[in-house]
């Protein structure tokens, strides 16, 4: 019997569909935790070229602390408290300063969760690690990412040879069209991974992380729409079995 997405058996279609749903509403929890984290950079909700940049280049003529409390961290204290950690840092973050008008407030809404024992999160029961953060906003480390890239690197890849391995047996797909859709995954992610380091380095290729995470975006919706067609769509359409086989059509 020829081999493609159309003659699976119901088991498998199942299995290669809940596959499919479940990256598929990843993707979406992933689209926005973006905006919750990248899409606040610039204080207001929704990702733009600005955010983009602050994120990864910095908001040069600022500090990450003023960046973050009118950014991600703007619904964590009420604006007086946030205005006042603001003039804190504006006034030169002096150590006098902070134990009497900032230290209060740190203690109260942040070292709940920015303490020694979370991991990824700057330590704010220290007032050195305070004060760092009121230097200039000098964007990503190029040390977090390193180990954001390795990671999205590894586990995109992975991902994205399963979707692939499935999307390889649908048989009504061009081979042309097959291969390119196969291959753009692993190119937009070698180009978002790419244009992080670059726009840290100059703010000007910030339109690449966007060409790169929407390309990734297509490759994906593509596939799993074509899949998702083939697996439970097409067998109802045709009035005979499907004889293509589309290991050799791949």
């Amino acid at each position: 019997m020829p081999f493609n997405l159309c003659n699976l058996g119901i088991s498998v279609k199942l299995l290669f569909s809940g596959y499919l749903l479940v990256i598929a509403i990843g993707y979406g929890v992933a689209t926005l935790q973006i905006m919750f984290t990248h899409g606040m950079a610039d204080g207001k909700f929704g990702l733009s070229i600005e955010d983009i940049v602050y994120s990864y280049y910095g908001n040069r003529s600022g500090s990450v602390l003023e960046s973050k409390l009118n950014g991600s961290m703007k619904m964590n204290a009420p604006d007086a408290e946030r205005f006042r950690i603001i003039q804190w840092v504006r006034d030169g973050g002096d150590a006098k300063s902070f134990e009497h008008d900032v230290k209060p407030i740190f203690e109260q809404r942040c070292v709940a969760c920015h303490n020694a024992a979370a991991a990824g999160l700057p330590d704010f029961t220290r007032f050195e690690n305070i004060r760092a953060r009121a230097e200039s906003d000098q964007g990503a480390t190029f040390s977090s990412l390193a180990r954001v890239s390795h990671i999205h690197l590894f586990g995109i890849a992975f991902i994205f040879m399963f979707v692939g391995l499935i999307f390889s047996l649908a048989s009504g797909v061009p081979r042309p069209v097959k291969g390119a859709a196969i291959v753009m995954p692993y190119v937009f992610l070698l180009l978002d991974i790419a244009s992080w380091w670059l726009t840290k380095l100059d703010p000007h290729f910030a339109l690449l992380v966007v060409a790169g995470g929407s390309g990734l975006a297509m490759a994906f919706v593509f596939m799993l729409t074509v899949s998702m067609y083939e697996m439970w769509v097409l067998p109802r359409k045709l009035p005979f079995r499907d004889r293509r086989n589309a290991l050799t059509r791949s």
